[in-house]
């Protein structure tokens, strides 16, 4: 039997690649690309500052499946297409983040992201005991 565990969220994947959403093995979860996906609708929304939101409510959403929460993140990465939407990720991150002394690691790189996305994210975190 494995010790790989594997995580999606309802209604949010990755087409046709063959990757869960995240992978865990033992207390070290690490996520794929998270992507700005609805998962009420399955698309991609053309805005901006929707796709940061539904982004790190996916994100959100991807740890509480993994039964992890935004504490048990040590390190984000950021993808943004376009890089106007660092002041909206700041925000959703000084709400996931308030106390200056108690934020994960983080990384922001701009660069072209597949299809409509404009902004993508990838965490690694670390669970308090073996999954």
């Amino acid at each position: 039997m494995s010790r790989r565990k594997t995580f999606e969220i309802p209604g949010v994947d990755h087409g046709a690649a063959p990757i869960p959403m995240a992978a865990q093995v033992g207390a070290f979860f690490h996520s794929s690309g998270i992507p700005p996906t609805d998962p009420a609708t399955g698309s991609v929304p053309e805005d901006g500052t929707r796709q940061v939101e539904l982004v790190f409510g996916n994100a959100a959403a991807l740890l509480k499946v993994a039964g992890l929460g935004p504490a048990d993140v040590v390190y984000f990465d950021v993808y943004l297409a376009d890089d106007t939407l660092r002041g909206e990720v700041n925000k959703y991150w000084l709400e996931w983040y308030p106390q200056e002394h108690d934020r994960p690691a983080r990384h922001v790189t701009v660069r072209p992201l597949p299809g409509k996305m404009l902004v993508q994210l990838q965490v690694q975190a670390v669970a308090d005991g073996p999954a």
